[in-house]
């Protein structure tokens, strides 16, 4: 546990109706240096989100009053904070919906504390847009018990990559404001969609498979788990899914970002005139 004053923790709510399960979260939170205080129910949590201003939150799905998804998708609208969904609901189509209505992770109950706090570390690492970078809260390397993962294959960076800019046909992206513009719009990008979009414009055409992109969303500093499941990749693919959306809004150019079947995405190389 880190050393860290009172005044200067950042804060964490947890949303959920378990007492025990709220006060163990709580707990996990406060030893990682948060400020944590807790909701039972969602419009309790959505108004202590909007009270503190965390930094994380922990979300269940099943809440007496309204359902998760509905807090998230109101927690959306006044607050760019990292939510982790913890759930005991292993379907697919659950874990699809809360990471299409703006969760950041989700972890199935029951959940491991280390874990726990290897992922909001990990988080942490990768700020959101226009954020400076905050150390982690308190993961120090080898602390979750895990490895960590292999770094995903590079490949020679375009031309511009060292200025921080990367650029293909009307796209570009500046790694060092985190911004991305196609046609000279901005693109609305969360975080896990600038950082796959930054990995497929720096591979300059090369094939990037889903295990690497599903590494890639965790961040390289990653202390969890290596285990890659079928609802990782499948998270991918709904992410890959709303970049290609947001791309053709923008060049009407639904096929800038290919599926190479059976392996995983890569970025076809545009000209500065493509279309």
């Amino acid at each position: 546990m880190n050393s860290v004053a009172a005044g200067d923790r950042r804060a964490a709510v947890v949303i959920e109706d378990d007492l025990d399960i709220r006060n163990l979260l709580c707990a996990v939170l406060e030893q990682g240096g948060f400020a944590a205080s807790g909701a039972a129910t969602g419009r309790e949590g959505v108004d202590a989100v909007r009270q503190e201003h965390p930094a994380v939150v922990t979300l269940d799905i099943g809440l007496p009053d309204i359902d998760g998804y509905e807090v998230l998708r109101r927690i959306r609208t006044t607050s760019d904070c990292y939510v982790i969904v913890l759930s005991g609901r292993t379907d697919e189509m659950d874990i699809l919906t809360a990471l299409q209505a703006g969760a950041d992770d989700y972890v199935l109950k029951p959940f491991r504390p280390r874990e726990l706090r290897a992922r909001i570390d990990a988080m942490l690492r990768r700020p959101r847009i226009g954020q400076p970078v905050a150390p982690p809260a308190s993961v120090t390397p080898g602390a979750s018990g895990g490895t960590a993962p292999a770094s995903p294959a590079t490949t020679e960076a375009p031309a511009g990559a060292a200025a921080g800019l990367l650029r293909n046909g009307n796209l570009v992206l500046d790694g060092e404001a985190r911004t991305a513009t196609c046609s000279g719009v901005e693109l609305p990008l969360t975080k896990t969609e600038f950082n796959l979009l930054h990995e497929l414009l720096r591979s300059n055409g090369a094939v990037r498979t889903k295990e690497e992109l599903v590494r890639v969303s965790r961040g390289r500093e990653y202390r969890g788990y290596n285990f890659v499941s079928r609802t990782d990749e499948r998270a991918i693919e709904v992410h890959i899914a709303n970049l290609r959306q947001k791309l053709a809004r923008t060049s009407g150019d639904p096929d800038l970002i290919t599926t190479v079947r059976g392996v995983g995405f890569r970025i076809m190389p545009r000209s500065s005139t493509s279309r």
